[in-house]
């Protein structure tokens, strides 16, 4: 059993849903972002989500853009960000998971990509812009390194497709409760609760809900549904707020621990 699927495992043994923290990788540098996991994982964090930075990506909104132009600016690549896993392997066995694109992934050489990640200490990958349909070959290599694969569900995915996606996704889908880019929300949409239930209708893999989550709240609404929620943006935005001042990290992981407490039993939960 994979790291990812022990983790999810383990909570759902307890009644617990999986806390699911997005940063950059790189943003403000890869140093800080080997402190960050640490802190997250010290404050409540079940699984890391590690955005790689992308020239183009579409599927962010301006506070993931603008981390990842941040990023890009000291020269952060897939070869460099697989090197702080390993630095973070060293002290910690957190889940990890890569948030890209396959561009990215092709430039760096895929089945290239699939050994360095199992090498490196990498437990699965979301590749935003590939659709099942054309996932074979990427589906093929990681499956023969024991990685998760991510996929993508919308509140728009009709069920026959829902059925495709979910024969891909092996480490959790990620139920996407907005359209649009990723963002904070004022709200959550009302579909969540309906097309989570069709999901897991199809599919024993876990489901994790993310895009415009923000708040305790929000996060303690979302666990009544799902296995996992995803909070990213707020995360990223905070960072660069505070990304310029010494010891930032710390901050940023007590940020953090306030969001994992509704599912951990904390004074907010």
């Amino acid at each position: 059993m994979s790291s990812l699927k022990s983790r999810f495992h383990e909570l759902g043994s307890r009644g617990q849903k999986a806390f699911i923290a997005y940063i950059t990788a790189g943003d403000p540098s890869l140093e800080s972002t080997i402190r960050l996991v640490k802190e997250f994982e010290k404050n409540g964090v079940d699984i890391i989500e590690l955005g790689v930075p992308f020239s183009d990506p579409i599927a962010d909104g301006p506070v993931n853009q603008e981390a990842a132009i941040r990023a890009l600016r000291h020269d952060v690549s897939i070869g460099r960000i697989l090197d702080a896993v390993r630095e973070i392997r060293k002290e910690s066995t957190i889940p990890i998971v890569f948030f890209t694109y396959f561009n990215t992934l092709l430039a760096y050489g895929l089945e290239r990509f699939v050994t360095d990640a199992k090498d490196a200490g990498v437990d699965g990958t979301l590749v935003l812009d590939l659709p099942p349909e054309e996932a074979a070959e990427y589906k093929r290599l990681m499956d023969e390194k024991n990685l998760a694969t991510i996929f993508l569900v919308s509140p728009v995915t009709p069920a026959e497709r829902i059925d495709i996606i979910t024969q891909y996704a092996n480490g959790f889908v990620y139920y996407v409760s907005q359209l649009g880019v990723t963002g904070e929300r004022n709200c959550i949409s009302t579909t969540v609760p309906t097309m989570v239930k069709e999901i897991r209708s199809r599919t024993t893999v876990p489901v994790a809900v993310g895009f415009g989550i923000s708040t305790p709240d929000q996060v303690r609404e979302i666990a009544r549904y799902a296995d996992g929620v995803i909070v990213g943006s707020s995360i990223v935005k905070k960072i660069g707020e505070m990304g310029h001042i010494q010891g930032f990290e710390r901050e940023i992981g007590t940020y953090v621990g306030t969001l994992t407490a509704p599912l951990k039993g904390g004074a907010n939960g």
